[in-house]
């Protein structure tokens, strides 16, 4: 399964798969309980970075988790009021939410105000948590939304020479190479027409909420609607960056020379190193080293596929140059565009969310099939170590929320699956392993996700929280055995040298060959030169299934199987134990499954 994309450097990062644990910061040391909709901070409470103590720290570690992607870091768009800090208010009328969206930021070079215990000191109490989060051997991740920025953007802290992105555009005109956004000239902004009883702050009072925005002339919105009035559904509390592509869609730099994608990035770095580029490019590389040096460990970019991959290629050598062990995650849901963000644009990972998601989704809702899930594998084994893996983040919905699945544990057989399948890495969305439904109406964000806008509280999370004793003290005993499970399966994957190599399809062999064998089970090989494993998850809530599991015969022959018995045991619980036979190039196994059961078994 080894890529040829960029030689794997034999680290120990590349012999072992990885978990990021993905945590929204403003929520998860939130102890409040109140969760009134729109519910001020004074009313809801707020995380910290406090909050992440040494304890919590050590928590999240030994769950399995290698890196932490600390969600809604940069200093974006609240209503809370901060301006004793010398922060200016913003404006209700194009903030989402009252806590505002994370994706809306308002300076690059700071941190919300929300998550200081002391907002003037917020920059020093974020340096903290990393070194906090470093000494518990952990590594951390931010976001980077290189797409758009708030309406109202200013940096209060940016360093000397920087200029705030649009502070140089010349706005009487659509669009010139190096302004940072694109505009209307003549024509003013105007707030959205709200429609289904939608009001900012759900109708609140508020001296800046007035229907109005002063911006003129208008630029163009973060989602590329060109209307100065955007609809409410556009993302209309952004503007949309620059990059130096024309209205027309005439890209004004250079494009890679042909083959360039089979370089690595120290090549691509030295390709811009001659080469004038948009003023869009230079600020968000400074951005990116900025926080390089601060500590952090490496970013998820928002919404990469809506940014030109030339940009990636030099946005990226440029931070590979620096640190080449920083973490690159990209959100692009384009299948026919990966390889391109991957190899032309150095991303490290990107979101396997219309391939592999979206169909263990199907299958878990009870209306899919595991037949299609080899393919997905088939289909992106020259990148499968580049495709993230997940089941839950901010933007999707709960697994246990009624609109997904309804019952947690319907995500155990898919876990083991999305952990086990390939050597990318594996993130999980904090509350995911307790069984958090993200039931709560929060304002803004409707329930089965959890409001990434509001104040509120994330009630599975707060039980394990145990007023910031981080032991589980107030979690019912099913959230403890979820996430015991997920303890479980995610210390496997990060010690496991077969989950870091070589993987083949047993499904298909199986659907031909086995009685009783069906389209509610998968089963897979996973192995390396010291261990040997095989994996069979069964998703159907309901019923058992027996039957006699098959090897092929090439894997028989790869793993070097003599004839004779081999004893097989679950590593997971340590319980189910059976016995391979190879006989005359046939190996088969008994295999008897619960309803939502998996075993990864390793052969002794």
């Amino acid at each position: 399964m080894k890529t040829d994309i960029e030689p794997i450097k034999k680290t120990n990062e590349n012999l072992h798969k990885q978990v990021v644990y993905q945590v929204f910061t403003r929520l998860f040391g939130n102890t409040y309980l109140t969760n009134k909709p729109w519910g001020t901070i004074e009313e809801n409470g707020v995380g910290k970075f406090s909050d992440f103590t040494d304890k919590a720290l050590k928590e999240i570690k030994d769950l399995g988790v290698t890196y932490i992607w600390y969600t809604g870091i940069p200093h974006h768009d609240v209503i809370t009021d901060y301006t004793k800090y010398g922060i200016s208010n913003d404006d209700p009328d194009v903030v989402k939410g009252r806590a505002g969206s994370p994706y809306a930021v308002k300076d690059y070079y700071n941190v919300d105000p929300d998550l200081a215990e002391n907002p003037e000191n917020r920059l020093e109490e974020f340096k903290a948590l990393i070194e906090r989060t470093h000494k518990a051997g952990l590594k951390v991740i931010i976001d980077i939304v290189p797409n758009h920025v708030a309406r109202n953007y200013h940096s209060l802290s940016k360093p000397e020479g920087v200029e705030d992105f649009g502070a140089k555009d010349d706005t009487t005109v659509v669009y010139n190479v190096n302004n940072n956004f694109y505009y209307n000239p003549g024509e003013a902004f105007k707030v959205p027409n709200w429609r289904d009883g939608y009001k900012p702050l759900g109708g609140e009072h508020n001296q800046l909420l007035d229907g109005k925005f002063k911006e003129s002339p208008a630029k163009w919105t973060g989602n590329g609607s060109r209307a100065s009035q955007p609809d409410m559904n556009d993302w209309y509390e952004t503007v949309k960056i620059n990059y130096g592509i024309s209205p027309e869609g005439h890209k004004d730099f250079n494009e890679l020379p042909e083959g360039f994608e089979n370089e690595n990035y120290t090549k691509h770095f030295k390709f811009w190193q001659d080469k004038t580029v948009p003023d869009s490019w230079i600020k968000f590389k400074d951005i990116a080293l900025y926080w390089l040096d601060f500590g952090v460990d490496g970013f998820r970019y928002d919404m990469a596929e809506m940014v030109p991959v030339e940009f990636w290629s030099y946005m990226n050598s440029n931070i590979k140059m620096k640190n080449s062990d920083a973490f690159l995650l990209a959100e692009v849901y384009n299948p026919s565009l990966y390889r391109d963000y991957i190899k032309k644009g150095k991303m490290d990972y990107l979101y396997d969310k219309v391939q592999l998601y979206d169909t263990i989704k199907h299958i878990m809702q009870g209306h899919g099939s595991t037949d299609y899930i080899p393919k997905i594998q088939e289909d992106l084994k020259d990148i499968e170590h580049h495709m993230l893996h997940f089941l839950e983040n901010h933007d999707e919905q709960r697994i246990a929320s009624p609109e997904f699945a309804g019952n947690p544990k319907k995500g155990q057989p898919a876990m083991v699956v999305s952990a086990t399948i390939s050597t990318s890495p594996t993130m999980i969305y904090f509350g995911q392993e307790l069984g958090e439904p993200g039931a709560e109406d929060a304002g803004f964000g409707k329930p089965s996700r959890t409001s990434i806008y509001d104040y509120i509280g994330v009630p599975h999370v707060q039980r394990w929280v145990n007023n910031k004793q981080f032991d589980g003290g107030n979690s019912l005993e099913e959230e403890k055995t979820l996430r015991d499970f997920y303890k479980r399966l995610l210390n496997i994957t990060i010690k496991s040298s077969a989950l870091a190599e070589n993987y083949e399809d047993i499904h298909h062999y199986n659907r031909q060959h086995t009685e009783w064998y069906n389209d509610q089970v998968l089963s897979f090989v996973r192995w390396s030169d010291t261990e040997k494993l095989i994996i069979v998850s069964n998703f159907n809530p309901d019923n058992t299934y027996g039957f006699e599991l098959q090897l092929p015969q090439d894997i028989i022959s790869k793993w070097g199987l003599n004839d004779g018995d081999y004893q097989v045991k679950d590593q997971l619980y340590n319980q189910y134990q059976s016995t391979l036979k190879v006989h005359n190039h046939h190996a088969t196994m008994r295999i008897d499954i619960k309803p939502l059961e998996s075993f990864i078994l390793k052969i002794n």
